[in-house]
């Protein structure tokens, strides 16, 4: 694929218009769809009726949902519905894992995640001028890597839920090699066709799932 149509598509696997020219970046999102069954079984396993896990279940069925439409029908609105829901459950599981892994009272919960939300928009800003053009959609997501650890730290910290922590924590550790691979997928077109982009999917679906599990658990051990 040349670098103009890499650039105007975005991935490497897509090479024009078709519904299914991205067929393994479309088929991926099913990882999501898996993840959130799973977490759905463990949240009926645990018996407790815990909403904020339930949204959270739900907002990874959008997720997969919305990744699937970008990745057949990449227009403004499918992006949104890729890009949203992605957004709000990174978010609102930091706010969660603020109040259920930390103790933080649900107002501290609030403005943490106010300065999280601003912290991400500066380093995005910061990325956005290091980075080439091809990279600086990944950049996005840098600091979801580092909440992930930070969060993992201050629950080792206070001694309490390691279990929590190190789901947490190797959450972030297959992130950070997801976000290596999103990252990779339009340096390496001329390598691997296909790309790997899919890969980014199937792992996040892992990480999502992990997280899913810290809440879960952690609500059933209370």
């Amino acid at each position: 694929m040349s670098p103009q149509a890499i650039m105007f598509f975005g991935y490497s696997e897509r090479a024009s218009q078709a519904f299914w020219a991205e067929p393994m970046n479309a088929l991926s999102n099913g990882a999501f769809i898996l993840a959130a069954i799973a977490g759905f079984v463990l949240y009926r396993r645990s018996r407790r009726r815990d909403w904020a896990a339930a949204a959270l279940i739900a907002l990874v069925v959008m997720i997969g949902i919305g990744s699937f439409l970008f990745h057949t029908m990449p227009q403004r609105w499918t992006l949104l519905a890729d890009v949203l829901p992605i957004q709000f459950f990174a978010f609102s599981y930091f706010g969660l894992a603020l109040v259920r892994f930390i103790g933080a009272r649900p107002a501290v919960a609030v403005g943490g995640t106010l300065v999280f939300l601003l912290a991400s928009f500066l380093l995005v800003s910061g990325l956005g001028a290091l980075l080439p053009p091809s990279m600086r959609a990944s950049g996005g997501y840098a600091s979801f890597v580092l909440a992930l650890f930070g969060v993992a730290f201050a629950v080792r910290m206070r001694g309490e839920g390691d279990a929590a922590a190190r789901l947490v924590g190797l959450a972030g550790f297959v992130f950070a090699l997801s976000l290596s691979l999103r990252t990779l997928d339009q340096v390496l077109c001329q390598s691997i066709p296909f790309g790997t982009h899919w890969l980014w999917h199937l792992l996040n679906a892992l990480v999502l799932y992990l997280l899913l599990r810290a809440v879960i658990e952690r609500t059933s051990a209370n």
